[in-house]
């Protein structure tokens, strides 16, 4: 193209000199590591539940009884040490750094994990946040992983583009919420990826309703679903719809996210077991 600046990894149209982005920017894990599969777990905004999917992605897949990771992208925000009550920090040597394991043996790497405390906040700008992702990837001895779901930041910012770029992303879940507006930001989300040549593997759908402990009747507080209607708009999958479960955020809040009871995620499961 005449006004081309070669720089690919901004640009969405297809040409004959366009370079793949993935290649320019990949970043080598370490040496050590051995990592068979990644998921990305995004959302277009904050607030619809993207740790609470990726945290119980990895149990789900560990319950199967395939090694599960987590790599915690979401660098300014982390939550998935308190999921899983994880409260001692990562070591490492001269080899390289290495991830704190849960209770039942689930790898997890997260910026409090590093921290002295871990209310200390994290004011970096972008390129300092993308850099530490990818020095998650590179190095950090990830052993024998069969599943590393990587829990990023809501939007189509620096981290996302980052690991898009940077890692082998073998696809994405969307992680999204009931209200109409979503749809929007969807298709952002939909967007990024498919300029990114990231496979989209499907939608979940957080919150989506209730169940009255009393009458069980169910009533959706947030609205009319409209999950479907993207999903066609689209052309992917809905996998999931979780409703919204005081048992749930208990667990996440006591740090107990491991013992959750639920196979809402059985569906996505199986489709990344045949991957």
């Amino acid at each position: 193209m005449s006004d081309c600046n070669s720089n690919c990894g901004s640009c969405s149209s297809s040409c004959a000199d366009r370079k793949d982005a993935k290649n320019e920017f990949s970043v080598q894990p370490h040496e050590l590591s051995r990592i068979k599969k990644v998921i990305g777990i995004v959302s277009g905004k904050g607030g619809v539940g993207k740790s609470l999917v990726t945290s119980l992605l990895a149990v789900t897949m560990n319950r199967r009884g395939f090694h599960s990771a987590i790599l915690d992208a979401d660098i300014t925000g982390p939550s998935i040490p308190k999921a899983f009550g994880i409260k001692e920090k990562a070591q490492g040597n001269e080899m390289g750094l290495y991830p704190v394991k849960s209770n039942s043996g689930i790898d997890v790497m997260s910026i409090n994990l590093l921290l002295g405390d871990e209310t200390d906040p994290v004011v970096w700008r972008g390129p300092v946040i993308a850099g530490t992702v990818k020095q998650f990837w590179s190095d950090v001895i990830w052993n024998d992983v069969d599943y590393m779901f990587v829990d990023m930041p809501p939007g189509t910012g620096d981290v996302p583009l980052t690991v898009f770029q940077s890692l082998p992303v073998d696809g994405i879940i969307i992680v999204t919420s009931p209200q109409e507006l979503v749809s929007m930001i969807v298709g952002k989300a939909v967007k990024m990826a498919k300029m990114m040549n990231v496979p989209i593997l499907g939608l979940v759908e957080n919150m989506s309703y209730f169940i009255c402990p009393d009458c069980d009747k169910e009533y959706q507080i947030f609205g009319e679903s409209h999950i479907e209607e993207v999903a066609k708009k689209y052309e992917i999958k809905t996998f999931a719809k979780l409703p919204i479960n005081p048992k749930l955020a208990a667990a996440c809040d006591k740090g107990m996210i491991e013992l959750f009871d639920g196979e809402w995620l059985d569906k996505i499961a199986d489709v990344l077991e045949q991957k």
